[in-house]
């Protein structure tokens, strides 16, 4: 199942309490203090593992607690500092405050770390207070609380390429051939239910990947369709491939829709560099195709690749155009 959203409670170990205690050994009956300080907490540290490609374990738990660091003993004797409890999360998850929403992390590459709640500092022990006036403290310092918050993660894919459509516009059909990705494919509105990831290869041994969203409807910025839930996994791609059907009754027009919901809902996809495809054209004669092309050229000032991924049209070409588009952006 894919989750790409989570809320977690975490609270790191709290510092182990220093000792009161003093030397008594056989022949000395009035010894000095000799208590050891706690031990630190167990920080609580959030790692990136590209391994992981959900965040459904956080659905069935939702507390993680470190391990308190032990208290200090006598003979100046240490408490062990508590174990750091380690939380693996997907390449590409951002961490935010649930109660500010600012945004702590943001671990976009495979093994980064971060640091989400620090343990607290071990108290000292008495006899750390002896001085030349008082040598016989009989006070400790207790261990100081471990950090502890609530927070969101929020998964967004990583790929090169992000496909924006109406529903039925061809975007799973397109993934499908392209990569080895396979989503359902049917003839009707929101196939698609959840982002599929497809990776491409592509000539010389080099490859790219392409992510595939549930079909936009107008109004998506506000949360219609299944648009809003899910055009953040196209927020990190370096290029836009937007689908239209070459059978619309206006291709300006849902250019245009489409393009208005990605700039209501992130000034991000707004800048991106778009790529307009114009799907299934098997269905449509030459004639047709061209008229379509030469109209629509005159109102889009973006790159236009007509193709069929169903007869296998022009899906080389369209391959070129994105590499060529992904390499110049590095």
């Amino acid at each position: 199942m894919f989750i790409d959203y989570a809320e977690i409670y975490v609270k790191a170990g709290d510092g182990g309490n220093g000792a009161v205690a003093f030397r008594r050994e056989k022949y000395v009956p009035k010894g000095g203090p000799s208590g050891g300080n706690g031990g630190k907490g167990g920080d609580i540290i959030l790692i990136a593992d590209s391994n992981l490609h959900t965040l459904l374990d956080f659905r069935y738990k939702k507390k993680y607690i470190a391990e308190k660091g032990a208290n200090g003993q006598k003979a100046l004797k240490d408490g062990r500092n508590g174990e750091n409890l380690i939380i693996k999360v997907p390449v590409g998850t951002l961490v935010k405050n649930k109660v500010t929403n600012i945004v702590l992390a943001d671990l976009s590459e495979n093994n980064s770390k971060y640091i989400l709640a620090k343990g607290g500092r071990g108290g000292k022990g008495n006899s750390n207070f002896a001085t030349s006036t008082h040598q016989t403290p009989r006070f400790a310092q207790p261990g100081r609380e471990g950090e502890e918050l609530e927070v969101i993660l929020e998964l967004k894919l990583i790929a090169d390429v992000g496909l924006v459509g109406f529903p039925n516009a061809g975007k799973s059909t397109l993934i499908s051939t392209i990569s080895a990705a396979r989503p359902k494919i049917a003839d009707y509105p929101f196939t698609t239910l959840k982002p599929n990831l497809g990776i491409i290869q592509y000539k010389n041994y080099n490859s790219f990947t392409v992510a595939d969203i549930p079909g936009i409807i107008e109004g998506a910025h506000l949360g219609k369709g299944l648009g809003h839930e899910f055009l953040k996994h196209i927020e990190r791609t370096e290029l836009l491939l937007i689908l239209i059907d070459v059978t619309s009754e206006n291709i300006i027009s849902d250019y245009k829709t489409l393009l208005k919901e990605l700039n209501k809902y992130s000034e991000i996809l707004s800048k991106k560099k778009k790529i307009i495809g114009i799907s299934k054209i098997d269905l449509v004669s030459e004639n047709h195709l061209e008229k379509t092309i030469k109209e629509i050229s005159k109102e889009i000032n973006e790159q236009i690749i007509p193709f069929s991924a169903v007869a296998d049209k022009n899906i080389n070409s369209l391959l070129d155009i994105l590499w060529n588009n992904i390499k110049n952006s590095y």
